[in-house]
């Protein structure tokens, strides 16, 4: 029961949907780092090759990009097909890719429902259904597969921001990850949600430029998440250490949403 043993990673096959850039890079790096074989995927092939690149040089794991763009059904098919040709099994699924709008109520346009949803909740099942084959034969007796979800605080509470097809998919993200949990927990795969609250992310960059100390200032910890944070959450998920945990939404947001107030 030594650290090493149940944390280990080494040699898995992983997955990092939007694993190029921001909250996906940082997961990526972290399994990289440990010893796994991770492959990242976007629709930014010059990003995907560059973090690539970058995680390569780090000389532990092994990281490998297969552009796609998750809008698109047949692109999420053609990913699948394509990780099919190099690798007969996933031992982790990260389903990290999202999308966000904002805009004022009045003005909330039916087109961010359709762009925020499809690519926060709608192609995680579709990715994740067709990957389930592969989950299932990466899974063993005592290390089942992993699916992890990124969700947010913010479809936990209710943010300031006016962010409402955000909130609603990730309160959405956190609901069919527990469902999952359920339907395939008897194909041996677990599934978990983490909840993140700010980290130094594209997606977050605007609002920590104008808003950064007002939102420290509501985190018990005092600051803005780090790589290790999120990279390590996702490792005990995945880890022996983790292994019999399923169906758990996991804040990683310094106690932002405890001490949320009314």
């Amino acid at each position: 029961m030594d650290v090493q043993s149940l944390f280990n990673v080494k040699d898995k096959i992983v997955l990092v949907t939007g694993g190029a850039k921001g909250i996906g890079r940082m997961i990526s790096e972290g399994y990289v780092t440990n010893g796994a074989t991770v492959y990242i995927s976007s629709r930014d092939s010059k990003a995907c090759e560059k973090a690539v690149s970058e995680l390569n040089a780090l000389g532990k794991g092994k990281a490998h990009a297969i552009t796609a763009d998750f809008y698109k059904e047949e692109d999420i098919k053609k990913l699948v097909d394509e990780f099919g040709k190099r690798e007969s099994k996933l031992h982790v699924l990260v389903n990290n890719s999202g999308s966000n709008w904002g805009a004022p109520y009045d003005e909330y346009p039916s087109a961010a429902w359709t762009r925020v949803l499809t690519l926060n909740l709608h192609r995680v099942f579709d990715l994740t259904k067709l990957l389930t084959p592969f989950l299932e034969r990466g899974a063993s007796e005592d290390d089942p597969s992993r699916i992890i979800n990124i969700g947010s605080v913010d479809g936990l509470r209710v943010p300031s921001l006016e962010t409402f097809a955000y909130s609603a998919s990730k309160a959405g993200l956190h609901h069919l990850s527990r469902v999952l949990a359920s339907h395939l927990g008897e194909r041996n795969i677990t599934s978990n949600t983490l909840a993140c609250g700010p980290f130094r992310s594209k997606m977050m960059a605007a609002t920590l430029r104008e808003m950064e100390d007002a939102i420290v200032a509501h985190i018990p910890l005092s600051r803005i998440g780090r790589p290790e944070d999120v990279a390590g959450a996702c490792l005990f998920l995945s880890s022996r250490a983790g292994s019999y945990v399923t169906g758990a939404t996991i804040t990683v947001d310094g106690g932002s949403v405890v001490n949320s107030k009314l």
